[in-house]
């Protein structure tokens, strides 16, 4: 943190908002203070010239299985956790939820725990924890082990009761196939963030759930019941409904640019508070690290031409970051700029509680700030290119 203030200038500046351009952040005691117009640095404040890449808050990730060659199933620790957000931070995602993929219930335990514990040291990045599992559908497992799948029991509700009040959010994404509405209500009661995912949940029962407080669907498209024109499927309740947000892994391999366009529009145009679109990453051990292979509780991941998959050929996670996500949006699917961005920045903050729909980045910490490059080729936190 410096004394005297530091001016970003040269490039757009993205407020939360909209994307501004010809305007100079001015950062004093580490926060962000004001975007002045036009605005020529004093020559006591220190100038940083972006050359044209992108002033922006960090990214939020919802979804973060691993990263920096580690899985969290596998360093269920503090450290463990410390290690992934460090990775995130690196790549432009100075919040994450870090997320464990189906484990047994001991595990789940241990990964609540560690994260609390994590939280009360200070760790950088860490937001709270999104459990995806174990209470799943078997039909829709994809890359979990269907020998953890199980239905939701008493002490598996009070576990998570005792983990909504230690943790700032946590998210648990769960199917109807294996969680009943009076266990949703509790869980919701009890501030838990509800996601439908890896389920077959018909249109109807989808919308049931959200009356009974679910708010999200997990990895919009992939291991859901999908959209036909006399059974909309969970897809078409997360398209149509309001009270839906939705997450995507905006990779161009877990869902096809045309169906991704055709999300957003039925998506982003919705007044607020209405549910949005929001990216993740659903990254894997390989995030942030140059590892060609991993494993998953005992079974091979293989990463190639930037897949991930069991041996079988099953998706298992993505080798993505939000920063190639936002390029895959712009280049491939025509989505604005602007628009990406508010999926990254904006619409998970939203979701999670950090921000109320008007807000926007003035009052951030400096490390709170990236800098994207202008060919959405990477990110990086801009304390540290910086110097600050």
């Amino acid at each position: 943190m410096t004394s005297t203030p530091t001016y970003f200038g040269g490039g757009p500046i993205f407020d939360g908002q909209s994307l501004k351009q010809g305007l100079t952040a001015r950062f004093e005691g580490g926060q962000l203070v004001a975007l002045l117009p036009d605005y020529a640095p004093e020559t006591q404040g220190r100038y940083v010239d972006l050359g044209g890449d992108i002033l922006s808050p960090g990214y939020l990730d919802l979804q973060v299985n691993g990263g920096d060659g580690i899985m969290l199933n596998a360093e269920p620790s503090c450290a463990g956790l410390a290690r992934i957000a460090k990775a995130h931070r690196r790549l432009g995602a100075v919040q994450i939820l870090p997320t464990l993929i189906t484990d047994t219930a001991e595990k789940t335990a241990q990964v609540i725990a560690a994260a609390a514990q994590a939280i009360k040291a200070g760790v950088p990045g860490i937001a709270g924890l999104h459990l995806e599992g174990p209470h799943l559908a078997q039909s829709r497992k994809g890359a979990h082990d269907a020998a953890l799948i199980r239905e939701m029991t008493l002490s598996d509700l009070e576990l998570l009761i005792a983990a909504a009040e230690a943790l700032p959010v946590l998210m648990v994404t769960l199917a109807p196939e294996s969680v009943s509405l009076d266990q949703i209500k509790t869980l919701r009661d009890a501030g838990v963030l509800l996601s439908l995912g890896h389920s077959d949940a018909s249109y109807e029962q989808t919308l049931e759930y959200a009356e009974a407080g679910v708010c999200c669907v997990t990895h919009l498209f992939n291991a859901m019941s999908p959209l036909n024109h006399r059974a909309p499927g969970l897809v078409g309740a997360a398209l149509s409904s309001p009270a839906l947000h939705a997450g995507l892994i905006a990779d161009g391999i877990h869902v096809h640019p045309a169906a991704m366009r055709a999300a957003w529009a039925a998506k982003m145009g919705r007044p607020s508070p209405e549910g949005k679109i929001y990216l993740v990453s659903d990254a894997m051990a390989p995030a942030g690290s140059d590892i060609s292979a991993f494993k998953l509780e005992g079974r091979q991941i293989l990463r190639q031409n930037g897949r991930l998959t069991l041996e079988d050929g099953t998706l298992a996670g993505a080798d993505l970051d939000l920063t190639t996500a936002l390029r895959v949006l712009v280049s491939q699917c025509g989505i604005p700029l602007e628009e990406a961005l508010t999926a990254a920045v904006t619409v998970p903050r939203q979701v999670i509680g950090q921000w109320s729909t008007d807000s926007c980045a003035l009052g951030l910490g400096e490390d709170e700030f990236i800098r994207i490059q202008s060919d959405l080729g990477a990110a990086t936190p801009i304390n540290e290119t910086a110097g600050l």
